[in-house]
């Protein structure tokens, strides 16, 4: 066994105890001030320590400032080997480093803000191809190179000798032009697929306010049909009262607007003739005050003698050689009696 293998790894004394020389390099490289109390020494091999230091520093907190010390074999000066910054237990890292094309979200893009896409994005595809020349959303193609040179040059409000020159006449670019398909990328498979995941994970049938709506948008009179094949599942929506008005629905996606409202308004019910008869009676004629009578309660049910039944029993009395005056005031004596 070697004598290497064989050491301790308790601290080497001289070392242990060069703490003002281990603060006098950490203040040197530090701001004045910002180192605090020593809390702790760690043996890093043979007659080699570090000292660690608490940093005060705003925005550090949990750091603490090493400085590693170390001393030649038998002899008696400490020197200094490093002093750096280093992270505690409980230190406030920074978040790992991500591109910028990772960190975008949708929404981070604002008014005079550039996007550009990478020549080999999945979500698009080219317009159209030729054999005889580059791809026309590739690197190396000289139209597709005057293209960003415009769009910048519009953006950035260039003179317009600085715009392309019009394609070659023949070229697949200039015949493209001529059927409406300048755009030299277009989207690709991939890209209407996410496009429509993504669509329907916002304004789809499984959305709250789709399951509880009564009706879908595909029999609503505010959906606005699109064209290709996106169109066969998705519209926009033109209710400004629905909360996807100016987005693109689903024909599955429903809100409360798509119902016809029903007439809320109540039939009125004719007063019968009698009713308003006596109504108008009891506000236009005025009678004199009378005598309040109790009356009995009634035990049978009174009879209505109408005019045609006076007439016929007037007849009949008469025809028996009886006074029909006398016998027409008794029936009114009695019909008062019994009112």
């Amino acid at each position: 066994m070697s004598a290497a293998t064989t050491r301790s790894r308790t601290p080497d004394r001289l070392c242990t105890e060069a703490v003002d020389l281990a603060r006098a390099a950490a203040e040197e490289a530090a701001a004045p001030g910002v180192v605090g109390e020593h809390v702790g020494v760690v043996s890093e091999g043979d007659r080699v320590v570090t000292h660690f230091f608490e940093c005060k520093e705003f925005g550090y907190r949990g750091w603490r400032w090493a400085v590693t010390v170390a001393r030649a074999s038998r002899a008696k000066v400490v020197t200094l080997d490093e002093t750096v910054l280093l992270p505690g237990d409980d230190a406030l890292l920074a978040p790992e480093w991500v591109p910028w094309s990772e960190r975008l979200r949708p929404g981070d893009m604002g008014p005079g803000d550039l996007l550009p896409t990478e020549a080999d994005d999945l979500r698009l595809e080219p317009g159209y191809t030729g054999e005889d020349e580059p791809l026309p959303n590739s690197a190396v193609s000289e139209e597709m190179a005057e293209l960003v040179e415009a769009e910048d040059a519009e953006v950035a409000g260039g003179a317009p000798a600085k715009l392309p020159i019009p394609p070659t006449r023949g070229s697949i670019a200039a015949v493209a032009e001529e059927l409406g398909m300048r755009r030299a990328r277009v989207l690709s498979r991939y890209g209407l697929h996410i496009a429509a995941d993504r669509w329907e994970e916002a304004f789809g049938p499984k959305t709250p306010m789709a399951q509880a709506a009564p009706a879908a948008c595909v029999s609503c009179g505010f959906l606005n049909r699109i064209g290709g094949s996106l169109g066969q599942a998705f519209g926009v929506c033109a209710n400004e009262f629905s909360p996807a008005d100016g987005r693109v629905v689903s024909l599955a996606y429903g809100c409360g607007g798509t119902r016809r409202r029903r007439s809320c308004r109540s039939r009125r019910v004719r007063p019968s003739r009698s009713s308003t008869r006596r109504r108008w009676t009891r506000s236009r004629c005025v009678r004199p005050p009378t005598r309040v009578r109790s009356r009995r309660r009634r035990t049978s049910p009174r009879r209505n003698w109408g005019t045609r039944s006076r007439r016929r029993l007037l007849r009949g009395f008469a025809a028996d050689g009886g006074d029909a005056c006398a016998w027409l005031t008794a029936v009114r004596a009695a019909t008062r009696a019994r009112g």
